[in-house]
């Protein structure tokens, strides 16, 4: 039974993900279906915790002040519904979980920054999320296309039945006031 979960489970892992730490400041991007439509979320905060860092059930918290509020969400990093992550910062951290985050306000709750490649570490190639994201836009922009052609052949049949007034009423003489007396 354990072996059939973990292949169910390999089947939706990500072939790499990034390299979250403790105290980077990241942006994660989920998406959302409400309804029909779906649609791509992006929450930036900072990584209070990552748990089992190269297992399958790889998952990271993340916390973020939101008008005067700590909000904290946690992401699977595997899951399907997690298109991306970056990292846009990275703190001097020395503990895994930051609890003592949760307490500073203002500037007390920065991080010394730590240099980084920005670019190497938010450089995972992902072909499927990459797929995905493509199918997502082109489906958006093929909406858009027959909304407008939409509006294009409303204006057009609106136009038609302008001209067709307009010639309607230059064959009809108009009548002067004279001529009814």
């Amino acid at each position: 039974m354990n072996s059939v979960v973990l292949e169910v489970a390999n089947s939706y892992k990500k072939t790499k993900v990034v390299d979250v730490k403790s105290g980077d400041t990241v942006r994660v991007h989920q998406k959302i279906k409400e309804g029909a439509k779906e649609r791509v979320q992006v929450f930036e905060g900072l990584v209070i915790r990552v748990n089992n860092k190269n297992s399958q059930t790889a998952s990271i918290l993340v916390r973020r002040i939101v008008g005067g509020f700590g909000v904290e969400k946690s992401y699977l990093l595997h899951s399907p519904l997690v298109t991306k992550v970056e990292v846009t910062k990275r703190g001097k951290v020395r503990r895994n979980y930051l609890t003592y985050m949760r307490d500073l306000k203002g500037k007390k709750a920065r991080l010394t920054g730590v240099k980084f490649d920005k670019q190497a570490v938010n450089d995972v190639p992902d072909p499927e999320a990459e797929k995905l994201e493509a199918e997502m836009k082109a489906k958006q922009e093929a909406e858009h296309a027959e909304i407008e052609a939409k509006k294009a052949q409303e204006e057009a049949e609106l136009k038609a039945k302008q001209d067709e007034v307009a010639a309607n009423h230059k064959e009809t003489p108009e009548e002067t006031p004279e001529e009814t007396k």
